[in-house]
This record gives C-alpha cells, sequence and structure tokens, in this order.
C-alpha cells in the first residue's frame, strides 16, 4: 500500500516529527533498529560496516532522522550539513546491505507505537534514501561487495 503525504499530511511541517514522537521516539527507533543490526545474522553484512561502540552512530541517526522528518535539524547543529549519499560514497553498498539496512529498519519500525499509516510512509521515505546511496556507490563502482571491511574509525556512518 503506498501513502500519499496529501491523504495523511506526514511530509508537511514538523507532522513526521511528531508521528514518530518527536527526538524520544527518534531515539527509541534508532536504539531499536541498532539493536537488529548488532544482532541479526542477516544483518551482518552490514554490521562489519560500523564501529564496535554504536553510540556515536545511533546519535547521529536519530539527529539526521529529526530534521530528516521535520524536527529540529540536530543532526546540522552539532555536526553539520550532510549529503547521506556522499558520506556512504566510500563503502561498499549494493543491494543486499541496502536491503539488510532497510530489513533492520523494518523490524525496528514495526516494534513502535507509531501509527500503522506512519509505519507505511515511514518505511517508503527510508527507501529513497537508501536506494540513493546504493546508487552512488554503484556509480563509484563500489557495486562488488565482496570485500566488506570492518571500520576502522573515522566518522561512524549513520
Amino acid at each position: 500500500m503506498t501513502i500519499s503525504i496529501n491523504d495523511t499530511g506526514y511530509g508537511i511541517e514538523d507532522n513526521s516529527y511528531k508521528a514518530a514522537g518527536g527526538i524520544e521516539g527518534l531515539t527509541k527507533l534508532v536504539d531499536t533498529f541498532y539493536h537488529y543490526v548488532d544482532t541479526l545474522p542477516d544483518a551482518s553484512i552490514i554490521r562489519v560496516m560500523y564501529p564496535k561502540d554504536l553510540t556515536i552512530s545511533k546519535q547521529k541517526l536519530a539527529y539526521f532522522l529529526s530534521g530528516w522528518l521535520g524536527g529540529p535539524r540536530l543532526y546540522k547543529e552539532h555536526y553539520g550539513s550532510i549529503s547521506i549519499p556522499g558520506i556512504h560514497s566510500h563503502m561498499k553498498i549494493g543491494t543486499q546491505e541496502r536491503d539488510a539496512w532497510l530489513f533492520c529498519m523494518k523490524k525496528a519500525v514495526d516494534e513502535q507505537t507509531f501509527a500503522d499509516s506512519f509505519k507505511t510512509y515511514l518505511l517508503e521515505q527510508l527507501f529513497i534514501p537508501a536506494e540513493r546511496i546504493r546508487q552512488t556507490c554503484a556509480l563509484r563502482g563500489s557495486e562488488d561487495v565482496s570485500d566488506h571491511r570492518p571500520h576502522k574509525g573515522g566518522d561512524p556512518v549513520i
């Protein structure tokens, strides 16, 4: 089922941010998401892309989602501007990695108390940057994902 923003009000002003429960709801979503990234065998393909300690990755994703959903632009306030495809372009992210990320996010979204219409909307919207990341990596010749190198420091991905 595809949800139109005109049917729900999501995507307008801070309606999506409010539907997610503000920063508290987003933090809960992100904590649940990273629990799945850290524990699901199907997520091992993406887990190696993150640092061992997920604290900063969790904060960055929650802050990014806050602004992305129309709330306070916490990521920009704390870390500066971001290009989601650009920040991931050095990585080898193909269809399997994109789908593993979306799988973990779907499981996390399903556990939240969000309205069903918002769950559907959020997952549909998250597919867009996930696919753009995959496309950017493919354009840079990193679609061959046979070599997953563990995170070695620097900026944690979100």
